[in-house]
């Protein structure tokens, strides 16, 4: 089948075959362009831009970025030991931590009050005046209302240095035992 293939004679196109395929190929293109929109011409130059950038940033995009972060890193390495911290003269800087916080405290406390152990938790307000009191432990010595009374007077009359929050005055509570026997309150 070959040799039968290969004694064909070849094959000749006919002559005005060139010219006539050129013809129709210069008649498309005439058509093309007499159709283009300028929609089409944008589309047509935004994809050459696009292929022509994604072309030339490729190959860059490693080395750039690797320069970009050695510089920052570089840079940064001589700012910080360098970079001037100078306090104004005369002037005593004296550091402090930012969450400077204090409870409130007992500033004096009138005396016992018998022979009953109790342990108050008192909210005091900013102005080191007590708002409310719980009792803690004791309760059973609360059923006599009289030594109620001397608790809630004892308390009405403590006089207490109120919590601060960034050197201001602010509200807060306080344990405080009345003890009379050696007992061991463990704060929790």
């Amino acid at each position: 089948m070959s040799q039968a293939l290969a004694s064909l004679p070849p094959r000749v196109p006919p002559p005005g075959l060139t010219s006539a395929l050129r013809t129709v190929a210069l008649r498309e293109r005439q058509r093309r362009i007499s159709r283009r929109t300028l929609r089409q011409i944008c589309a047509d130059w935004s994809d050459r831009i696009r292929l022509g950038a994604a072309n030339f940033m490729r190959p860059m995009m490693l080395p750039v970025a690797g320069g970009v972060f050695s510089a920052i890193v570089l840079f940064s390495m001589w700012l910080v030991p360098t970079y001037p911290v100078h306090a104004a003269a005369g002037s005593f800087d004296i550091p402090i931590m930012l969450t400077v916080a204090t409870d409130p405290m007992l500033a004096s406390a009138p005396l016992g009050l018998g022979d009953a152990d109790v342990v108050v938790e008192d909210s005091v307000d900013n102005q080191g005046h007590m708002v409310d009191y719980k009792v803690l432990s004791g309760e059973s010595s609360l059923k006599d209302s009289s030594f109620k009374r001397r608790l809630e007077n004892s308390l009405l009359f403590t006089v207490f240095a109120p919590a601060t929050s960034f050197g201001h005055r602010t509200s807060g509570k306080v344990r405080i035992p009345f003890i009379t026997s050696s007992s061991i309150i463990v704060k929790g």
